[in-house]
């Protein structure tokens, strides 16, 4: 009874997952994009990253640990840039997509126009929603994060990063997009390098920033669809040209 309780249970999963998935092609199959369903990582022993660390460490008047890290170690390892993972691993920015799949089993995909579907927007902070998107020759990590900045108000926090470095993020520009129910919002910006922290991005504010109820109103049964598209910038485009 528990081996076929377990199955059962498994079976239901992937009906539910396979029902969300053909939902969001039916919705996004006449723009021709791509669709991500992307299950949440939610971690019940949040351990901060040593950015945040770091940052904490600054606000006490501390010298960060971080200094210390680059002042002994080589200045161009990376250190894990998956969020909610108290991941010791470093390494070059050339490797950091083949340790993102490999470790993490982050997924992958490309094109220019992809649709980001969250699922299970209920569950209580900190949790994350994480792919990457292959576009244009680059490799950006899209992160969306549940989290409360104030106690009892948790907010959505989403943000484009290239893995790269800030001078190439400079020559792209990133939209993401929520269109439900005859409301459209948007958000556009320039992506940060994976070289800065996502944790100091969203305390920053420097993303798409959602409170739960606006959430509510762009959620379809628990889920969030994101639209996202890469550009190059125009500086970039017209320094081409010349």
């Amino acid at each position: 009874m528990l081996f076929f309780t377990q199955c059962f249970g498994a079976v239901l999963d992937l009906i539910h997952l396979r029902f969300q998935h053909y939902k969001a092609k039916r919705v996004f199959s006449a723009a021709g994009q791509l669709v991500c369903v992307v299950n949440p990582t939610h971690s019940l022993k949040y351990a901060p990253t040593r950015c945040a660390a770091a940052q904490t460490s600054v606000e006490q008047g501390v010298l960060p640990p971080c200094h210390h890290h680059e002042a002994v170690h080589d200045p161009q390892l990376v250190p894990c840039t998956c969020p909610l993972f108290s991941c010791p691993w470093e390494g070059h920015l050339e490797v950091v997509v083949s340790h993102l799949r490999q470790t993490h089993r982050i997924n992958i995909l490309q094109g220019a126009e992809i649709v980001f579907l969250a699922t299970e927007m209920h569950l209580p902070a900190p949790t994350d929603w994480i792919i990457m998107h292959s576009c244009l020759g680059h490799q950006f990590l899209l992160v969306l994060r549940k989290q409360e900045k104030y106690e009892g108000h948790p907010q959505f926090f989403a943000t484009m990063m290239l893995i790269g470095t800030p001078t190439q993020a400079d020559n792209f520009t990133y939209r993401l997009e929520l269109n439900r129910n005859q409301r459209r919002l948007k958000w556009e910006a320039t992506p940060r390098s994976v070289l800065e922290c996502v944790d100091s991005v969203i305390s920053d504010g420097d993303c798409l920033v959602l409170n739960t109820s606006l959430a509510q109103l762009f959620s379809d049964n628990g889920s969030l669809a994101i639209g996202i598209a890469i550009t190059t910038s125009k500086v970039h485009n017209a320094e081409a040209e010349m």
